[in-house]
């Protein structure tokens, strides 16, 4: 076709504003291409002198001289809506890709557990057809994650949660609560205890942290090297020895920040009770010692009752929900600990982990800092609050003493059974 078109005449304001999107950073690159178009054809180059000197073809010239003069500045820089091919793919077409990623691949007889973006894939392009959406069977990849991110599911993952088993976890979650509002009043405007009105009362968050590894190096760590390429962090063979376990019971006091520590090669019953003898031993008697802890069944045991039986009104019990040991507070205390101490620590034996372990504790309580919790105590009013409704006095009301027969005492935890199903033999 002949160049007829041997010049356009732009205006002194369109030169200024095309040249202005030329000093552009971030313009658009056709944008960019077709404004040089413009400026290159006012001067009276022709079609092909401009397309050979900005590398492209010379129809892209030519359409964008025409819609210049069909529409001035604007309509050459820019599209029109609505150009390019439809969307092929229908909003049944969507609905059904969605449905589809809800389910788990198991449910369709496959060995996976979660779908992976290749797999599903695969899958829909296998089925699609014969479920009544052959637009499906050649479906990219990348249109099927643009389809679930639109939807905002995310089937390639797995997001934990724990579900609330114990139907009195909103009045338990509260009595924790309220304990944790009166700690909050022992303190005045600056931090500091209050000393105490009546009988003191030693409030304590509880747990265990069983199965702590005593690992061991089979070589020896090296030192990181000073301005070097390598080695800038210690260096440490990757085979490891197991040698024993321990377990750690603790409590933490909310008044005084102080860490209690019990080493110990089990958790049963038999050290709980080692424990509350060590409280027992450490606070002044005729003060009371309140225990937050879980529902762990050393806890609850019979011979845990039997020696609260011993000491009658010493110890006082309140337990977290089922499934609600993040409202303990030890266990942001044992959090710190591992990240501090246990992350990557290597010992020769259980006797030195256990070692350790008592130092880390030494170091904690140089300087104890009391834990405070926030979470929600603005909604508690201890003037309609009756304490002798929160607190446990019995923790095993068969192992009780006949004159606390009918004092507080935990539900007895059951677990469901899980039913199976018949197998039906040919």
């Amino acid at each position: 076709m002949p160049n007829l078109v041997k010049s356009i005449n732009l205006t002194q304001d369109d030169k200024e504003a095309l040249e202005s999107i030329l000093r552009q950073s971030t313009v658009e690159a056709r944008t960019y291409i077709r404004a040089k178009i413009l400026l290159l054809k006012s001067e009276n180059n022709s079609n092909e002198y401009i397309a050979d000197k900005l590398d492209v073809c010379i129809s892209v010239v030519r359409l964008c001289i025409e819609k210049y003069n069909a529409g001035g500045i604007e309509s050459a820089l820019h599209d029109k809506r609505g150009r390019g091919r439809k969307a092929e793919i229908t909003d049944s077409d969507i609905t059904w890709v969605i449905n589809k990623a809800c389910q788990k691949p198991k449910d369709f007889g496959y060995s996976a557990e979660l779908w992976y973006p290749a797999s599903f894939t695969r899958f829909i392009n296998s089925i699609a057809e014969q479920e009544g959406h052959p637009r499906m069977v050649t479906v990219a990849e990348t249109t099927l994650r643009k389809i679930l991110a639109n939807a905002k599911i995310r089937p390639f993952k797995v997001s934990y949660y724990c579900e609330k088993r114990d139907p009195d976890f909103d009045s338990k979650m509260h009595d924790v609560l309220v304990i944790y509002k009166q700690v909050s009043l022992q303190f005045d405007e600056s931090g500091n205890l209050k000393p105490f009105e009546g009988v003191p009362v030693h409030t304590l968050s509880y747990d265990e942290k069983p199965g702590m590894q005593a690992l061991d190096t089979t070589a020896e760590d090296k030192p990181p090297v000073p301005d070097t390429d390598k080695n800038s962090t210690i260096y440490r063979d990757y085979e490891y020895v197991r040698l024993s376990t321990l377990s750690l019971l603790a409590a933490i006091d909310l008044l005084t920040g102080e860490a209690i520590p019990l080493v110990s090669d089990t958790h049963k019953s038999s050290d709980f009770v080692r424990f509350l003898k060590m409280l027992n031993t450490k606070y002044p008697q005729g003060d009371k010692i309140r225990l937050i802890l879980d529902n762990h069944s050393a806890h609850t045991s019979q011979e845990t009752q039997e020696y609260l039986n011993t000491v009658p009104g010493r110890f006082e019990f309140v337990f977290t929900p089922t499934h609600g040991s993040w409202l303990n507070m030890v266990e942001g205390f044992f959090s710190k600990m591992t990240r501090q101490m246990l992350n990557g620590l290597r010992v020769s034996g259980k006797e030195e982990l256990e070692k350790r372990i008592y130092k880390y504790f030494d170091e904690i309580n140089e300087v104890p800092i009391p834990y405070h919790w926030s979470y929600r105590l603005d909604d508690i009013d201890m003037e309609k609050e009756d304490l002798s409704q929160i607190i446990y006095e019995v923790v095993n009301h068969k192992a009780a003493k006949e004159a606390d027969k009918d004092k507080r005492a935990p539900k007895l935890r059951t677990r469901k059974k899980h039913r199976q199903s018949g197998i039906q033999q040919a």
